[in-house]
C-alpha cells in the first residue's frame, strides 16, 4: 500500500492541497472535492465521517481505489538573491499511482455499533529539480507515508453518533542534493494520532458532521552523510520532527425532492503547528553545521479550504461534482524551490454505476489550478507558475 511520493526533509515540498497533505483519497472524495462529510454514505465514511456508519445500511462495505496523479513541472522565472543572473527553468513533472482501502461493517450484535477501517496515503510531496539554482536543495527527495485508521462508531439516539479513531501514520523518506556541499540522508518512523466524529440527521434531508483528525508528529530518524567538495564530513545518526496538522471540519448537506445532495465543507487545517525545521544529528557535522544544523524558520499559518459537493442520484447511476478553494499556508518570505506553495481552486466530477446488488464501480477526475505567486524575499526575486495537478481515481465497492 505504500506509494512514493516526492519530500524534502529539508524544507517540504507540497504535491497537492495547500502544505503538504492529500485530502481527497477515495474516489468519491476526488468526485466531490472532499465535500462527503455530512452526506457520506459509501464505505469511504469509515474516513471521512466514521460516526455516519451508523446510519448505513445493515451491510458490509469494502472499497479498493487506485488514483493516478500527475504534477505539471513547475516554473521559475527570476533571480536568485546575490546573483546578477536571471533563471528561467522548470521543476521535473511527476506521476504516481496511489491506492487506498476502505471497509465499515454491519451492525455488531444487537445494536447499531459498527467499526471501520482504512488505508490511505493523507499527505505527499514531490518536487525534483535538474538546473541549477534549484537542484542545489532539491535534487532528488522520496517519501513513503500511510495512514492505517481504525474507527469506532457508537449511536447515542436515532438521529446522533459519534465515533473515535486511531491514526497509525508509517513513513520513510531519501533525501539527496547536489552542490558544493551535499547530503544524502534516509530516514523512517512510525507515528500516532486520533480522530473524532459527529453526525447529526436532523430530518430525513437535513445533515450535519463534524469531524477532527489530530495532529501527527512525524519523529523521523534515520543516517546521514554530509559532504563539502570531494570530502565526506559527516556519517551518522539523525532526526527531524515534521508535523502532519491537525484539522477540523464542519459539513452541512441538504436532499432535495429531485435526490440531489447539497453538501458545505469548511476546514480549518492548524498549519502553525509548523514554525520551524530542525536536524538534529548524532556527532559533529564540523564546519557544514551552517549549511545542515541550523534551524530554518518556518512560521507557517492556520488556513482555510471552503468545499462543495453535488450528488444526483438516478436509478443505477450516481453523478457527482464538486470545487475547492483552499489557501496555501506558506508565508512569502519561506517560500522557495523546495516549496512553491500558493492558493488553489479545483473543480471535479464523478460517476458511480451500480453493477449489481453487491458491486459498484466508480470513475472521478479533479483538476486543482494553482495560482501563479510572486516572490521577493531574502533568497529569491521571481515568479512560480505552472504548479497545476491532475487526479484521476477508479474505484470498486462490494457490499456483503
Amino acid at each position: 500500500m505504500k506509494k512514493l511520493l516526492t519530500f524534502s526533509l529539508f524544507t517540504l515540498t507540497s504535491l497537492y492541497a495547500g502544505g503538504y497533505k492529500i485530502p481527497e483519497v477515495s474516489t468519491n472524495a476526488i468526485a466531490l472535492s472532499a465535500a462527503n462529510v455530512a452526506h457520506a454514505h459509501g464505505a469511504d465514511t469509515a474516513y471521512y465521517n466514521p460516526a455516519n456508519m451508523v446510519f448505513m445500511n445493515n451491510v458490509q462495505n469494502f472499497e479498493a481505489d487506485v488514483d493516478y496523479i500527475g504534477l505539471n513541472p513547475v516554473a521559475y522565472d527570476g533571480k536568485v538573491k546575490g546573483d546578477a543572473k536571471y533563471y528561467s527553468i522548470n521543476a521535473k513533472s511527476e506521476k504516481f499511482l496511489v491506492p487506498s482501502l476502505h471497509y465499515s461493517s454491519a451492525k455488531l450484535g444487537e445494536n447499531d455499533v459498527r467499526v471501520g477501517l482504512s488505508i490511505v496515503v493523507p499527505g505527499g510531496l514531490s518536487k525534483r529539480w535538474d538546473d541549477a539554482p534549484a537542484k542545489d536543495k532539491a535534487q532528488e527527495f522520496t517519501l513513503e507515508i500511510v495512514e492505517i485508521n481504525p474507527t469506532l462508531a457508537i449511536p447515542i439516539n436515532d438521529k446522533l453518533a459519534v465515533a473515535i479513531g486511531f491514526r497509525i501514520v508509517d513513513t520513510s523518506g531519501i533525501v539527496k542534493s547536489s552542490a558544493a556541499v551535499s547530503r544524502d540522508m534516509t530516514g523512517d518512523s512510525v507515528d500516532f494520532g486520533y480522530n473524532l466524529a459527529l453526525a447529526y440527521k436532523a430530518t430525513k434531508k437535513l445533515e450535519f458532521g463534524i469531524t477532527y483528525r489530530s495532529k501527527v508528529d512525524l519523529n523521523v530518524q534515520g543516517t546521514a552523510k554530509l559532504y563539502a567538495p570531494s570530502q565526506l564530513i559527516y556519517d551518522g545518526g539523525t532526526s527531524v520532527s515534521i508535523p502532519l496538522p491537525a484539522f477540523v471540519n464542519v459539513a452541512m448537506a441538504y436532499t432535495f425532492d429531485t435526490d440531489t445532495t447539497l453538501e458545505l465543507v469548511y476546514e480549518r487545517n492548524m498549519w502553525s503547528a509548523y514554525q520551524s525545521l530542525d536536524f538534529n544529528y548524532a556527532g559533529n557535522v564540523g564546519n557544514l553545521a551552517p549549511y545542515f544544523d541550523a534551524p530554518i524558520a518556518k512560521e507557517w499559518k492556520d488556513t482555510n479550504a471552503y468545499r462543495l459537493g453535488i450528488t444526483q442520484e438516478l436509478e443505477r447511476w450516481t453523478l457527482l461534482a464538486g470545487c475547492v478553494y483552499d489557501e496555501s499556508p506558506v508565508p512569502d518570505k519561506s517560500l522557495s524551490f523546495e516549496l512553491p506553495d500558493s492558493n488553489a481552486f479545483s473543480v471535479s466530477l464523478g460517476v458511480r454505476y451500480q453493477y449489481n446488488d453487491k458491486v459498484n464501480i466508480g470513475l472521478s477526475t479533479l483538476y486543482s489550478m494553482r495560482n501563479t505567486r510572486t516572490v521577493n524575499n531574502d533568497a529569491l526575486e521571481g515568479t512560480f507558475s505552472d504548479a497545476n495537478v491532475l487526479f484521476v481515481s477508479l474505484g470498486i465497492g462490494y457490499k456483503f
